[in-house]
């Protein structure tokens, strides 16, 4: 459920509040009865706390970021593998 954030009119309480898409906007202050507005914000996600990485929830083939061609691997010897001895 989105939080929204009201601010009073009359006396400048403000406050957020956790409602279902469904609910009504509330109408009357808390503190003082007086009529409230809803504040919007520019942004739908807000991402608090540390931890949010920008290859978080990423695949290899979805990156924008071009990395530097890495150098190629060196491939291990083959094994030896005995000579077959005729019968």
């Amino acid at each position: 459920m989105p939080t929204y954030a009201y601010a009073c009119k009359d006396c400048g309480h403000a406050f957020d509040i956790v409602q279902a898409f469904t609910d009504s906007s509330l109408s009357d202050c808390p503190e003082c009865q007086g009529s409230l507005r809803k504040k919007f914000n520019s942004v739908g996600v807000v991402f608090k706390g540390s931890g949010f990485y920008r290859t978080d929830s990423r695949d290899s083939k979805g990156s924008t970021v071009s990395a530097a061609p890495a150098a190629p691997a060196a491939s291990p010897a083959p094994a030896s593998v005995p000579a077959a001895t005729a019968s």
